[in-house]
């Protein structure tokens, strides 16, 4: 089991802040991209080479991403409609995602067998998750789901707070 944690900087307007292990090493860099129509993150490893590359690509209505790995395969991530909780489509790689992604305390399955779980650390500023994988080849993926699906409720966050404004 690997466990991280991802404490985005508040101040970043690209989006760009390092990711932890559980021994308070640098494990990932994100890069957000800036002044971009469609929002765009790198990540890379501690040793500065690129894993996976995030674009956030036109969907109406929900936001969708595509990630793109370092060895060219690809996944797409797309909100899709629900009532009572969001529900996120992972295609192309078996995953299902169970719990609630709004509040950010969900957990990934494989073939109905946990493969990470993530949480939010709440009452720490700025936003704080902790994400344990078991599953240790499944490190890059789950981190890039993490950051796409922040973003997401992010966006949707203050875009509810501009509408009630």
């Amino acid at each position: 089991m690997r466990r991280f944690e991802i404490k985005q900087k508040i101040w970043s307007l690209a989006g760009k802040f390092d990711i932890f292990d559980e021994d308070k090493q640098l494990a990932y860099h994100v890069q957000g991209s800036l002044l971009k129509l469609f929002k765009e993150f790198t990540i890379s490893d501690s040793q500065g080479k690129t894993v996976s590359h995030i674009k956030q690509g036109f969907s109406f209505p929900f936001q969708r991403f595509t990630v793109t790995f370092a060895d060219g395969k690809e996944i797409r991530i797309q909100r899709r409609f629900s009532l009572l909780k969001a529900k996120y489509d992972i295609s192309d790689f078996g995953l299902e995602v169970s719990g609630d992604i709004w509040n950010m305390n969900f957990s990934l399955l494989n073939q109905g067998r946990e493969v990470a779980t993530i949480r939010q650390q709440w009452f720490k500023f700025p936003s704080t998750y902790q994400v344990d994988i078991y599953d240790d080849h499944l490190s890059d993926l789950v981190i890039s789901l993490v950051i796409a699906i922040d973003y997401v409720k992010e966006k949707e966050s203050s875009a509810g707070s501009a509408a009630s404004s």
